[in-house]
């Protein structure tokens, strides 16, 4: 890559810095203007479109981003899983790590999943189906469960881990410890449910063939 490349790169970088900075409790990333983004940056306004179409354009590069930062920290989780024992437990401390240290990504996550924009609902659907296609893989692989089984607890758990960080940008750093710990029991208890689940329909299949085999 060139100089004026990597220049290039590095404003972009910078553009995309200075909107999750902007954002807070009480700023939204439909609040934020071009031209004070372009001030955070420290460029001009009319330079903001060498990188950007417009806009809507810098927030669905901050959703991909945000989603692929968040997807990674989760994949480092279960790599350390062999170390540090439990995959709830060790998926749960990294997510709040996540949003104790990127408060403004998750932020911007869950304000636009059921924000007015389409395509902005859209990117963060998307994001939201790697989470779970992403753990389905994964029980499949290490729980040994059917996909669709797999799919209904990936699906179940992410829909309630999201609704979890969602209560705890709210909450201290001992309340949150607290909501980790309430949100590792009730992952506990899906995974557990799924496993009782499972048991019960391999019991009942051999009883429906040898039904069918008889009619």
């Amino acid at each position: 890559m060139g100089i004026r490349a990597q220049q290039k790169e590095k404003t972009r970088r910078t553009l995309i810095d200075a909107a999750f900075n902007q954002l807070s409790a009480e700023r939204s990333f439909s609040n934020l203007s071009l031209r004070e983004v372009a001030r955070e940056a420290g460029i001009a306004p009319t330079s903001f479109y060498r990188h950007f179409k417009d806009m809507d354009e810098l927030g669905l590069t901050m959703v991909d981003e945000g989603g692929l930062l968040l997807r990674q920290l989760m994949r480092q989780a279960r790599q350390r899983i062999a170390t540090e024992g439990s995959v709830i437990r060790t998926s749960v401390e990294t997510f709040m790590e996540f949003l104790e240290n990127s408060p403004n990504v998750f932020r911007l996550l869950l304000r636009e999943r059921s924000g007015t924009s389409p395509a902005f609902r859209a990117a963060v659907s998307r994001e939201i189906h790697h989470f779970v296609a992403e753990l389905t893989e994964y029980l499949e692989a290490k729980a040994d469960v059917n996909r669709a089984d797999a799919y209904a607890q990936a699906e179940a758990s992410v829909t309630l881990v999201f609704s979890s960080g969602a209560e705890a940008l709210d909450l201290n750093r001992l309340q949150r410890a607290e909501l980790a710990e309430r949100l590792i029991t009730q992952l506990r208890m899906i995974a557990s449910g799924a496993s009782l689940y499972q048991r019960s329909r391999e019991k009942q299949a051999p009883k429906s063939e040898e039904s069918s085999s008889t009619e």
